[in-house]
């Protein structure tokens, strides 16, 4: 459970790091968290507690090592 809230926070964190003055929030759908959550507990599950921004940039750090899923989701969300 606590491993899908982390990747829910992040991919509902994209749109609004891609777009700092968006009035609005978008939340990843359950296949963009699907995506992800391998990912994330493999590159970035030490920060996991650190929050959305650091898991993020983990994942951008990875981006060579994640998979073609979740690099297309970043890549949609402009990150």
């Amino acid at each position: 459970m606590r491993k899908s809230l982390c990747v829910t926070a992040v991919l509902a964190f994209l749109p609004v790091a891609a777009m700092a003055d968006a009035p609005q929030q978008r939340q990843g759908s359950p296949d963009e968290q699907k995506a992800c959550v391998k990912d994330v507990n493999r590159h970035c599950h030490a920060l996991m507690n650190e929050g959305d921004l650091v898991v993020l940039a983990c994942l951008q750090q990875h981006r060579a090592a994640i998979s073609a899923a979740c690099n297309k989701v970043l890549t949609d969300h402009g990150q």
